[in-house]
């Protein structure tokens, strides 16, 4: 498919739009009464994984492309993104039959109480701090990421890397964060 003349905005604005509003509404449904044949609880482990791949994935981009390997740029870029699709899917199928964990829930009674915030102390914050910038990056990285991609297969390599300076970032950055919101609220997993 020649994409060097071909316009993906729209596609790419309501793919853009659409998996936040599925995320959000995750948060929002009932969950199903349904049993995938394994355990589910080994998913967020799972989603670090793939978060840490990511951003090594990331580095090996940013090094190759510095050091004039485009071909091993565009692979490590392409196995970053079909990483990240796969930890959207097993991130939404998670979210969808997994019960809230909540950081500081040492009994797992679903309520953070005034001792449970107590033993936590100022922890609280930068983890809050730390999930919430990673939440909001996660929907601004979708469109970010395709548009960075649609300009690299569209050979504008101008704005491919114009764009690419500000996904790149962040991209990174919602990567490591996955991981550090994981081993922070890890303990609190029921």
């Amino acid at each position: 498919m020649e994409l060097k003349n071909k316009n993906l905005n729209t596609p790419i604005t309501i793919v853009s739009i659409a998996i936040p509003a599925l995320v959000a509404l995750l948060f929002f449904l009932p969950k199903p009464e349904m049993h995938p044949g394994f355990d589910i609880r080994i998913l967020p482990l799972f989603h670090a994984i793939l978060n840490t791949a990511t951003a090594v994935l990331l580095l090996a981009s940013l090094y190759f492309i510095k050091n004039g390997h485009v071909k091993a740029h565009k692979t490590t870029n392409l196995v970053a993104v079909g990483l990240s699709a796969i930890f959207l899917l097993s991130y939404v199928t998670y979210h969808a039959l997994a019960p809230e964990t909540r950081f500081g829930d040492l009994d797992h009674n679903g309520v953070v109480d005034a001792a449970e915030k107590a033993v936590l102390g100022g922890i609280r914050y930068v983890y809050y701090f730390l999930l919430l910038t990673h939440i909001v990056l996660a929907g601004i990285i979708v469109p970010l990421v395709l548009f960075t991609l649609l300009r690299g297969f569209q050979n504008d390599i101008s704005r491919h890397r114009k764009i690419a300076r500000i996904t790149w970032p962040i991209w990174f950055y919602v990567a490591v964060t996955g991981v550090i919101v994981y081993i922070m609220i890890s303990p609190y997993y029921h």
